[in-house]
């Protein structure tokens, strides 16, 4: 298995003779140990790399600067292009949002690409042949981070997809297979509760897929995805697939490959990338000689690809080949082979650096030839404006009954010229007609509608809300309720 990622259009395409600037993160916990490790590899092998090390994290966090990043390091990461980076820890508490997200969505880097690889029978494994590359959509979906507490027993987080998001990876994943002489794209989502963003999504693959008619496609709800790539991960090659559902599926494929913590992440955009292993800093292990640099050395190893250093890769990638079919291992890689030699950081690092120059005996050699010319980052086509109509307003309460047919008996007499048509409680229609053993918390949605399929201003909603508050109901939120070239875009309560 290679893990060459797409090249994208900031960097050079050739081997590099002068070095390529990089930003490098020490990063928390084992971050330090295996960051050096896996410099010393690849500086050994004979990288070319500009290093000018930046502050990210745990001690930046605090310092005062609750993204965890000081407003001076996105100037270097700017220059660079290029981050490098150990796992860092995010403090509890305080409101502290994931620096990796903030990373992520604010330079681009809107595609992740993971590969996952078995190394049978050296890293021991039920599946053998294991070769799954998972693409990952990185800025949308529910890590938007749009959290509320609406009521007291009710907290919201928004689910956030957008067409040009899906469009550019799903390209993204086609254009990779495509590069890689992949035979097969997979699409996971749940458009079968989500019908709307999830739908959004999977419509978008199939006509995309339109396109690549070359490639096999096929698509999962991801449930049953997740179970069969755990159970048979051959019938599958390059998995696309949301934000939420990428991180957790490609643990799920690097732990049944043999380990999470041999799994290398690249994370590409038009404006540069950011390369890094998928696992935590493990702040416990920290400082005991003892933690695992294979999922950040690899990661180097794609950085190397993407820099215009493929043979440099080579060199490193199969020296590390080397080291895990020599039996050489940490102690998070049980080893029955004998001759099997457990060591700490230090010694798997000097394990491999002695190896360079060699290639596996048994497992495949990695080739990553010639740095040839870049895949461009796809582009999403420009959106066509659609008609839109407001026919109706969704507003949520707070409202400490629990009998739905005394919340309508305060509504009806404000719905003024509109229709209540609905009331629902998490979702799930309590009136009209709703059923006694429905549960239902202090948080209600209650959906008025046009009259005689009529249209509603802004004017409208707002006189709405006045009355309801005029009668002493206290609303939260509101969603209008819109048609776009005709189609609705909200969807059904449950049971409506």
């Amino acid at each position: 298995m290679t893990l060459l990622p797409p090249l994208s259009a900031p960097l050079a395409h050739t081997q590099s003779i002068r070095p390529v600037p990089v930003a490098v993160a020490m990063g928390d916990g084992i971050g330090p140990e295996i960051m050096r490790a896996s410099l010393s590899v690849l500086q050994a092998a004979g990288a070319a790399l500009e290093i000018r090390e930046i502050a990210l994290g745990e001690a930046v966090y605090k310092s005062g600067h609750s993204s965890g990043i000081a407003p001076e390091t996105w100037d270097v990461l700017r220059a660079t292009k290029l981050l490098y980076k150990a796992p860092i820890t995010t403090p509890q508490g305080g409101g502290y949002k994931s620096l990796n997200v903030t990373l992520r969505k604010s330079l681009g880097l809107f595609a992740n690409v993971r590969p996952t690889g078995a190394y049978a029978p050296f890293v021991a494994t039920k599946h053998p042949g294991m070769d799954v590359v998972i693409v990952r959509e990185n800025e949308e979906d529910l890590y938007a981070g749009i959290e509320h507490r609406q009521t007291d027993e009710v907290y919201q987080c928004l689910k956030l997809v957008s067409r040009p998001g899906t469009e550019k990876i799903v390209r993204f994943a086609f254009e990779y297979a495509r590069r890689n002489g992949r035979r097969k794209v997979s699409c996971f989502s749940k458009d079968n509760i989500m019908k709307l963003t999830d739908g959004l999504f999977h419509k978008t693959f199939d006509a995309i897929a339109k396109e690549y008619k070359e490639i096999e496609t096929d698509h999962w709800i991801i449930d049953i995805g997740a179970a069969r790539l755990a159970s048979n991960p051959g019938q599958f090659d390059v998995i696309v697939t949301g934000n939420l559902y990428g991180d957790i599926i490609s643990d799920i494929a690097a732990e049944i490959a043999g380990s999470v913590g041999l799994a290398p992440s690249a994370n590409i955009g038009a404006h540069g990338a950011m390369f890094e292993a998928i696992h935590g800093s493990a702040p416990p292990l920290a400082r005991k000689d003892v933690a695992n640099p294979s999922g950040l050395l690899l990661a180097g190893v794609m950085m190397l690809v993407h820099a215009g250093q493929p043979r440099v890769a080579e060199r490193v990638h199969n020296a590390w080949l080397r080291t895990i079919e020599d039996g050489v291992h940490t102690a998070d890689i049980p080893q029955d082979t004998p001759g099997a030699q457990r060591v700490g950081t230090k010694g798997f690092t000097q394990a491999v650096i002695a190896r360079l120059g060699l290639e596996p005996r048994h497992l495949a050699p990695v080739r990553y030839g010639e740095a040839g010319p870049a895949l461009a980052v796809p582009e999403a086509a420009p959106t066509v404006p659609a008609e839109k109509r407001t026919v109706g307003v969704d507003v949520f309460l707070h409202w400490s009954g629990r009998t739905p047919d005394n919340l309508a008996t305060l509504l009806l007499p404000v719905a003024g010229g509109m229709e209540l048509a609905m009331i629902t409680n998490r979702g799930v229609k309590v009136w009209p007609q709703g059923l006694a053993e429905t549960f239902c918390t202090d948080h209600w949605r209650c959906r008025f509608l046009a009259q005689a399929g009529g249209d509603l201003g802004h004017v409208d909603i707002v006189a709405l809300l006045a009355r309801l508050a005029g009668a002493g109901l206290d609303f939260i939120k509101t969603e209008h309720l819109c048609t776009f070239g005709g189609v609705p875009g909200f969807s059904l309560g449950q049971g409506q």
